[in-house]
């Protein structure tokens, strides 16, 4: 099921879906790649990033549920949300980047199963 050339350790979240067909969309249509889809569950990736959908929901679970990712150029990632319309097809919130007190620069955004994701500039490092 999770065949991968790759090596090493890798931690991946399991992130609740409301409605499994719906989400597997959303999440393509935000960019991440579907590795594969078996019973109830979907491997995506996004980079060096990966997490687990199931077709598993708790309301109290997923309104509680965060993930936190960050990108190469949020700027870039913002304008592909919009041009892809995900908050109208979808009926999710978007919260517009913005540098936050503690120095990132941000946004957020809620999938159809109410999982707040915040997604962050990658910020460099002073060498």
């Amino acid at each position: 099921m999770l065949a991968t050339a790759r090596r090493g350790a890798e931690v991946r979240a399991f992130v609740p879906s409301k409605d499994f067909a719906q989400s597997q969309q959303f999440y393509s249509d935000i960019g991440f790649v579907q590795e594969f889809a078996h019973g109830d569950i979907a491997g995506y990736r996004l980079g060096q990033t990966a997490f687990l959908l199931q077709d598993f929901y708790q309301p109290q679970h997923a309104n509680n549920f965060m993930m936190h990712l960050t990108v190469d150029d949020l700027g870039l990632f913002w304008a592909h949300l919009q041009k892809a319309g995900v908050a109208a097809r979808y009926g999710v919130k978007l919260e517009a980047p913005q540098e936050r007190p503690w120095g990132l620069i941000d946004m957020t955004m809620t999938d159809p199963s109410g999982v707040l994701w915040r997604i962050a500039q990658r910020m460099e490092r002073d060498e």
